[in-house]
C-alpha cells in the first residue's frame, strides 16, 4: 500500500483527524464540478496530519492519483464520532476566565434514554 502526502497553502479544517477517510473529485478548468456517488474517488485513511497537510494510505494506482485541480474532501467514521451523549448523567463545569463580568443567556442539551 502506498502513502500519499498532500500539502496545502492554507490551514486544514480543524475537525480533520487521523483515522478520517480522504476522497477527491475531479474538477474542470472553470473550477466547477458535479458531484455524484460515482465521481467521488476514495484516496484512503489519513495516517499523519499537520496544519498544512496530511498523509494517507492508498490503494490507488499512480495514474489514478489526484492532481492539483481536484477537490479534496474527507469523512469521519460515524461509529466513533457520534454527536449525542450516552450514559446516565453528564457533568458540566462552566467557568469565566475573564476579569470582566459576563452573563449567560441560555444553556441547552439534547438527550435520549440509552439504558432501555
Amino acid at each position: 500500500m502506498a502513502v500519499l502526502t498532500f500539502t496545502f497553502t492554507n490551514p486544514l479544517n480543524i475537525s480533520l483527524q487521523e483515522g478520517d477517510t480522504a476522497y477527491y473529485v475531479n474538477t474542470t478548468s472553470s473550477s466547477e464540478f458535479e458531484v455524484n456517488q460515482s465521481s467521488v474517488i476514495k484516496i484512503g485513511e489519513i495516517i499523519n496530519l499537520s496544519q498544512y497537510g496530511f498523509s494517507c494510505n492508498t490503494s490507488l494506482l499512480p495514474g489514478d492519483y489526484p492532481n492539483n485541480s481536484d477537490y479534496i474532501l474527507f469523512t469521519k467514521d460515524n461509529k466513533v464520532n457520534l454527536s449525542s451523549l450516552l450514559g446516565y448523567y453528564a457533568r458540566v463545569n462552566i467557568k469565566n476566565n475573564s476579569k470582566e463580568e459576563a452573563e449567560m443567556f441560555q444553556i441547552s442539551a439534547d438527550y435520549f434514554e440509552s439504558s432501555k
